[in-house]
């Protein structure tokens, strides 16, 4: 991870002087620097993304593992046992944790304790609720074949309802990037055609003064200027915000995963106004 980050800001930092160095003043000196950002920062989002992925593929291996443990204790043979026959099974990155809970009960710790270990190592929110509902059963004496067994189906229940949200909601996202991409367009069309024909209206009507659409001076009598390529700037950056975030919330189920789908819409909406009208 340390060598991603390095890599990451080396290439912050040779941007940002390639940039300083060459494109200062001109139209591209801002889309340049946010580029640099972006690509710095690049590293650092992959790893998240790895890791996000690594998570889902945990949840379908600890499914499998849970499914063996079903098949072990109906044969009879007790879940210490079942899950020290899985040790060398291949449950791809579950697999060295599935080895520590087994190493550990080999040394005698009890296996509610090495379960709620393992879930600790995994820090996955599904494999914790479900290590947290087996525990329970086995001090109140339940069923340890009927619990597991729960425990699977509600795996599954929950990876099927997260699949069935991100089918469902495939083309409302779609639609919250085609609808983002046409506001910028309108933003770009009123700030590159749009208000220049109202300044030179309103330079000729008022004998020759020209603004960024209205004016600018320090009397009372003077005119205040309205600098509309902020405006329209802050308008897209608000916009691209708050679509991103309830992208995540319809997809994801919470606003938090909507920060990528933000970042995203940000970021390219900045580069394309930066390049095409810069300040």
């Amino acid at each position: 991870m340390r060598k991603e980050f390095t890599i990451g800001i080396g290439i912050f930092l040779f941007l940002i002087s390639v940039d300083f160095s060459l494109f200062f003043g001109t139209r591209w000196f801002w889309s340049l620097l946010l580029l640099s950002f972006v690509l710095g920062g690049t590293p650092g989002y992959l790893i998240y993304l790895r890791e996000t992925k690594r998570q889902k593929q945990i949840e379908i291996e600890f499914l499998e593992f849970v499914r063996s443990l079903v098949e072990g204790v109906k044969s009879g043979i007790p879940i210490p046992q079942s899950i020290l026959n899985l040790r060398d099974k291949d449950l791809g990155d579950l697999s060295n944790h599935v080895k520590k809970l087994a190493y550990q009960i080999e040394w005698g710790i009890p296996v509610k304790d090495g379960l709620r270990i393992f879930a600790r190592d995994t820090d996955n929110k599904v494999i914790r609720r479900s290590v947290a509902i087996i525990t329970q059963a086995e001090e109140s004496g339940g069923r340890m074949d009927d619990i597991l067994e729960s425990v699977a189906d509600s795996v599954v229940s929950i990876e099927r309802l997260k699949e069935e949200r991100r089918s469902s909601t495939y083309s409302q996202i779609v639609q919250g990037y085609i609808v983002f991409f046409i506001f910028i367009g309108v933003m770009l069309m009123l700030e590159v055609k749009l208000m220049p024909m109202i300044q030179e209206m309103i330079k000729g009507i008022t004998g020759g003064v020209s603004g960024a659409g209205f004016f600018e001076g320090g009397g009372e009598s003077a005119p205040v200027q309205l600098n509309f390529k902020r405006i329209f700037l802050s308008l897209i950056v608000i916009q691209g915000l708050f679509a991103g975030l309830l992208i995540g919330k319809f997809s994801e189920g919470k606003i938090k995963y909507g920060i990528k789908h933000s970042l995203a819409l940000v970021v390219i909406a900045l580069l394309i106004i930066l390049t095409v009208a810069p300040p």
